[in-house]
């Protein structure tokens, strides 16, 4: 061996070790990513893409979105290892921004997750504080993770910067909607009071897939979705209330032939151009939770 091939040797970098946030931000990023790959598996669910159809989008496909979240994992983990290290929220939303740029590479400009990197973003990090705090780190919720970051980051999230051009903000000048924003600021309580629960109800009478459809209906009657009024408008909003509210009504996925009626609600929806991405993205950050409560 020559003296350049043992300078080489001697000059390589040694591996860093994982630390134990490492491995804590990898396993909270995991549970993230698989959250928002049960969601795109759903079906169906009103307007949204699926494995089976695009619904009511003609710019994306269950593919992109699957490359979209394979982009946004290794993000999810350093925002829950800030959360380890009690960032705060500049670096959160720095970190946030990175994720946001990487998604519109991956998917040729389309906004595939910008909700998500947001508020199930924003959970993640919780999830790393509380675990570093001392929690048990495959539960991370005795203080429930919505209530964390409405103590920890509330103020940050209610005093800074608002998107300019988002469908979120569009609804909040328009209607007064608050979206995403709001759902934060107030601890994600459509997650605590609406999708949990429907998340284990529909667990009660039928398998986990049908759950999570359950589950969406009732976010969709329950929450303003901004994607839904920016799209169709107050008449929109209130006929996807309505029309989800009188499914679930009618008994949800806990009686016979639900999902023909499901898939009738589906396709009204396509056919009026309505998505309820909020709903998507809140669907996603239910599962997140319920993994974490659960240990699952």
């Amino acid at each position: 061996m020559n003296f350049t091939a043992r300078l080489k040797i001697a000059a390589a970098p040694t591996p860093r070790r994982r630390s134990q946030d490492d491995v804590l931000a990898e396993m909270i990023a995991r549970k993230a990513a698989q959250a928002l790959l049960q969601e795109l598996a759903a079906w169906p669910k009103p307007g949204l893409v699926s494995h089976r159809d695009t619904g009511s989008h003609r710019d994306m496909d269950a593919s992109m979105l699957q490359a979209s979240i394979g982009v946004l994992q290794p993000f999810f983990a350093d925002l829950a290892r800030a959360g380890c290290e009690q960032a705060d929220m500049d670096r959160l939303r720095a970190i946030g921004l990175k994720a946001e740029a990487a998604m519109l590479a991956a998917t040729g400009g389309v906004n595939t997750h910008r909700g998500t990197i947001f508020g199930l973003g924003l959970l993640c990090a919780a999830a790393g504080a509380t675990a570093r705090l001392g929690f048990d780190a495959t539960q991370a919720t005795p203080a429930r993770l919505g209530g964390f970051v409405t103590r920890r980051w509330g103020d940050a999230i209610r005093k800074g910067p608002i998107p300019m051009f988002s469908h979120g903000t569009a609804a909040l000048r328009h209607y007064g909607v608050g979206g995403a924003r709001a759902e934060a600021i107030n601890g994600f309580r459509s997650i605590y009071d609406v999708g949990l629960p429907a998340l284990r109800r529909g667990r009660a009478v039928a398998d986990e897939d049908s759950a999570l459809v359950e589950t969406c209906f009732a976010l969709i009657a329950a929450v303003a979705d901004t994607n839904i009024i920016y799209r169709g408008g107050v008449q929109g909003a209130r006929y996807a209330a309505d029309a989800a509210a009188g499914f679930l009504a009618a008994g949800g996925v806990g009686t016979p032939h639900w999902c023909e009626r499901a898939v009738r609600v589906h396709v009204d929806f396509i056919d009026r151009n309505l998505s309820p991405g909020g709903c998507a993205d809140l669907l996603a950050m239910t599962l997140f939770v319920d993994a974490l409560e659960t240990g699952a």
